[in-house]
């Protein structure tokens, strides 16, 4: 670790040349504030906010589904919840987390001393909270919110939906900048400021998945800007996109938004990849196995996320060539995934492991996210995939993939790094309670899906037939399991932040890497000078 330099006062003192560079006072430190950290930490702040804002929502979704019949809120409001729970489960909770933790760690990893571009960074952190101030009043306008579900489909968001569209248009406008503005800033800093010595194949695995993730982001977000617009013109101006009266297709809607959808379910997943690369190695005492076939694999799913949208369109009639296309493609990005499984329990194997809370988080993703891995490929097969094709089947796969995939993974990452972030332990007994509670109510919540699913009950409704009761109700007890479980977390996080035993440089035994050789809690300023890479 590079000594920064310091000068001796009248008094004898040593002092730190950077000291006057440190934080701001006040308010003003957070709105101004070009600092990686401050900004990491506002995205983390932020995502966790949204995370509890979503999971409120669906807690009125399952409540209104813990008994057949409609119990508590009308249909058209039902749909609404159900529409911006994902949105902001989306774009609000999972999303903002890893750039959060990008921003944080990323200069930290590659031995920087901030992110490339500052001001962007600030700029695009302050655009958030206006997008979703916006996307969230909508509840409140006549008529509603957006009512069309979060893959916003055409006739549905261009006929049928209620006045304040306009608003849910605009507000997806101002994530994109913001994402794409967070994916320039962290191409440009790790490409231009890695210390000397970091060659490409010395990376952290963190690293690469945050730069492939970028690359995926700048390349699909304009995608989704155009088919919102193309949604906008055809609801206010008159045009026919998306309208079969007008000339239009509502099935060209659905080839737009799927070929940004698809690699979108890759963004929220490939830094987890990252993260669970950096955990799985720390707590058994060794070295990833297979670190470069990590990276190309890496890079292979997100090319290959191009060549897959239609599989979630098998039901709309295209030609029996290209639902086989989009098959076998599917199918095949089933092997670099595989390869990453592999090398995490190869890494394992004959591993000295000990089962700190990030470590579990970590068991938990591998198992549980291929469980998720192994429905998709369910959903693959095209002839299966009409009888699965809307149904809880489906909600069942891709809540194995996001919750316990990417949340699970942002879980393990906060507690893998916040004693480094803080500089004090986290309460261990507590995150196994958050552990043990959030494991066994997820698969409560989430696994009887499959069944619903397989019998048959369609998603996106407020009321099912009587033989799907049973299995709803335990459905409903996991949710609220699970809702509450994270209330254990945000008390270990705040009781972190608060103080608690002084964590040292290393935190865990076995951690390797530049972020470790840094005090805890991590400066201010980190690497005014670079650290050379042996």
């Amino acid at each position: 670790m590079t000594q920064q330099s310091r000068t001796q006062t009248a008094d004898g003192h040593l002092e730190d040349e950077h000291a006057h560079h440190g934080p701001a006072k006040g308010i003003g430190r957070w709105l101004f504030t070009t600092n990686h950290k401050d900004i990491g930490s506002m995205y983390l702040l932020f995502s966790l906010t949204m995370f509890l804002v979503g999971g409120s929502m669906a807690m009125v979704i399952r409540a209104e589904l813990f008994q057949p019949g409609l119990q508590l809120v009308e249909p058209n409001f039902f749909n609404q919840m159900t529409t911006m729970h994902g949105l902001v489960m989306i774009f609000g909770a999972v999303m903002p987390a890893f750039v959060g933790l990008a921003n944080w760690m990323i200069p930290m990893m590659i031995g920087a001393p901030d992110m490339a571009l500052p001001r962007m960074n600030n700029w695009s952190f302050w655009i958030l909270p206006f997008a979703f101030a916006l996307m969230l009043s909508s509840l409140f306008m006549p008529g509603g919110g957006p009512n069309f579900g979060w893959t916003f489909y055409a006739p549905l968001s261009t006929h049928y939906s209620p006045d304040s569209t306009g608003l849910f248009v605009f507000s997806i406008h101002i994530m994109g900048i913001s994402s794409i503005m967070g994916a320039m800033n962290v191409i440009v800093t790790i490409w231009n400021l890695r210390a000397p010595g970091m060659t490409w194949m010395k990376l952290p695995l963190f690293c690469w998945t945050w730069l492939i993730t970028a690359f995926l982001l700048i390349a699909v977000m304009p995608v989704l800007a155009g088919v919102a617009t193309m949604v906008l013109t055809d609801k206010y101006f008159g045009t026919s996109f998306f309208d079969a009266a007008g000339g239009g297709d509502p099935v060209m809607f659905q080839h737009i938004f799927w070929f940004f959808g698809h690699p979108e379910v890759y963004i929220m997943i490939l830094p987890s990849f990252g993260i669970i690369s950096a955990i799985i190695p720390t707590f058994c005492r060794k070295p990833l196995f297979g670190y470069s076939s990590m990276v190309y694999a890496t890079a292979s799913i997100a090319g290959l996320s191009f060549l897959v949208w239609a599989h979630h369109m098998f039901t709309v009639g295209m030609p029996v060539a290209a639902e086989l296309f989009f098959m076998y493609c599917t199918m095949l990005i089933s092997v670099p995934t595989g390869v990453k499984v592999f090398n995490w329990v190869a890494t394992m194997w004959r591993g000295s492991l000990s089962f700190e809370v990030p470590m579990l988080f970590a068991l938990a993703f591998i198992i549980l996210f291929t469980i998720g891995g192994f429905s998709g490929l369910m959903l693959a097969m095209t002839p299966a995939d009409f009888q699965y094709h809307d149904t809880y089947f489906v909600v069942a796969h891709f809540h194995y993939v996001l919750v316990t995939g990417a949340i699970f993974s942002v879980m393990a990452a906060v507690y893998y790094w916040l004693p480094k972030w803080t500089g004090y332990m986290f309460d261990e007994h507590l995150a196994k309670w958050h552990f043990w509670c959030s494991l066994v109510s997820v698969n409560v919540l989430f696994f009887p899906m499959h069944f619903l699913g397989l019998a048959g009950m369609p998603r996106r409704i407020p009321d099912y037939a009587l033989q799907f009761a049973d299995i709803n109700v335990l459905v409903s007890i996991g949710g609220f399991a699970f809702g509450l479980s994270q209330l254990i977390f945000v008390v270990v996080v705040v009781k972190c932040i608060r103080g608690g035993e002084p964590a040292t440089a290393e935190v865990w035994e076995g951690s390797h890497g530049l972020e470790w050789t840094l005090p805890s809690p991590a400066p201010y300023h980190t690497f005014t000078t670079p650290p050379e890479v042996k």
